[in-house]
């Protein structure tokens, strides 16, 4: 199945069509995969951000690009059959001041944090177009544009991106009035100027440059939870702020 094949199955899956078997879509490498992203956005729309984490400090990062129409204010509320998974985590984003060429280079920390103008709380919703997607290869999944479903964004906050230190960030996740994460230092990539300078090279080599605007985010500090229905779920980052959204019950 070549790329455009597989998009066009993912992204009926994304508009309520069936889920796809992942091994109809599994691609030979890391290339085939980017390649059915590339197919994905082509027909979902324009690329509002990206996603990039790693493992560890030492393996290849990987990325996927986020969907502008899945891009939503704090506080929203998410229904419908696409959130059948509900599963949430919270995040440290960047956005982008200006257009980022890093010129065929790996950039240097002060250059990254001099492209950045904002620092603010994410939670992303984790999702999956695909048929027992949680034990898909990861190939698959990263074709699946990283299991991405939805970005909800908090307020800019007054943290200077250069002061961003993933190794110190103190974050928690509540469903209602109960705590279902509190976490110090709990994103395993640990430096996010690896993470940054890794993608605005990658970006740019697969003609997709980092965009003034876009929001870029580095990774999980909570681990992935399954948030429940009808309650609020609050994601909050010391030093930058708070992020809220809720499941709604399709059931009234």
């Amino acid at each position: 199945m070549n790329p455009e094949q597989a998009a066009q199955l993912l992204t009926a899956a994304r508009t309520g069509g069936p889920t796809v078997p992942w091994r109809d879509i599994l691609p030979a490498d890391r290339a085939g995969a980017y390649a059915i992203q590339d197919a994905t956005l082509a027909a979902t729309g324009p690329i509002a951000g990206w996603k990039v984490g790693a493992k560890n400090l030492h393996t290849e990062p990987h990325c996927a690009p986020l969907p502008a129409s899945g891009i939503h204010a704090s506080g929203v509320t998410l229904t419908g059959p696409a959130w059948r998974w509900r599963c949430v985590e919270v995040e440290v984003a960047f956005r982008l001041g200006r257009d980022l060429d890093p010129q065929g280079k790996l950039l240097a920390p002060a250059e990254l944090a001099d492209a950045f103008d904002a620092v603010l709380p994410v939670i992303e919703v984790v999702e999956s177009r695909l048929l027992e997607g949680q034990t898909a290869d990861p190939l698959a999944q990263l074709a699946d544009l990283q299991c991405h479903g939805a970005l909800v964004l908090g307020s800019p906050s007054t943290l200077a991106p250069a002061q961003v230190d993933l190794r110190t960030l103190e974050a928690s996740l509540r469903f209602g009035a109960v705590s279902a994460a509190h976490t110090l230092g709990g994103n395993p990539a640990q430096d996010v100027w690896r993470l940054l300078s890794w993608l605005a090279l990658h970006c740019a080599r697969r003609g997709q440059p980092l965009r003034a605007g876009q929001i870029v985010t580095a990774g999980s500090c909570t681990g992935l939870l399954t948030a429940p229905v009808d309650e609020i779920v609050r994601g909050e980052i010391t030093g930058v702020g708070a992020v809220e959204l809720r499941f709604e019950s399709q059931v009234r």
